[in-house]
């Protein structure tokens, strides 16, 4: 296997995974649903599937693969690094710090504060 294939693969595999669990779609997919997800036909995922199992990354149980923490902790993170630039507050927008996160009166005043400067 070339190692850098391994390294695309394993970040894509861990990435999706973590999506699809996030989102309800599946906490323990096949290697054909995976491979349909990844537009990689599920014979050609196997080999890497159970090297991500033999790298303690996957956990497998039958025909499922389901993340293990050290997989869990990979995808996060390039699932984050993956999204960076979509989940970053656009200019105007309020960040975790803004004072409108202090109570529901400070976000409907900071609501009217950008509606008023957003008017003029």
């Amino acid at each position: 296997m070339n190692e850098l294939e391994v390294l695309r693969i394993r970040d894509e595999v861990l990435q999706a995974m973590y999506w699809m669990r996030s989102e309800g779609i599946s906490e323990t997919p096949t290697a054909e649903e995976l491979g349909r997800f990844l537009a990689l036909p599920a014979d050609e995922l196997a080999p890497y599937l159970a090297r991500f199992v033999a790298d303690d990354l996957l956990l497998a149980a039958g025909s499922t693969f389901a993340l293990s923490a050290a997989g869990e902790a990979s995808g996060k993170r390039t699932f984050a690094d993956e999204m960076a630039d979509l989940t970053k507050p656009t200019h105007g927008e309020c960040d975790e710090n803004c004072w409108c996160n202090q109570s529901p009166d400070a976000a409907a005043d900071c609501l009217a504060h950008k509606s008023h400067v957003h008017a003029t």
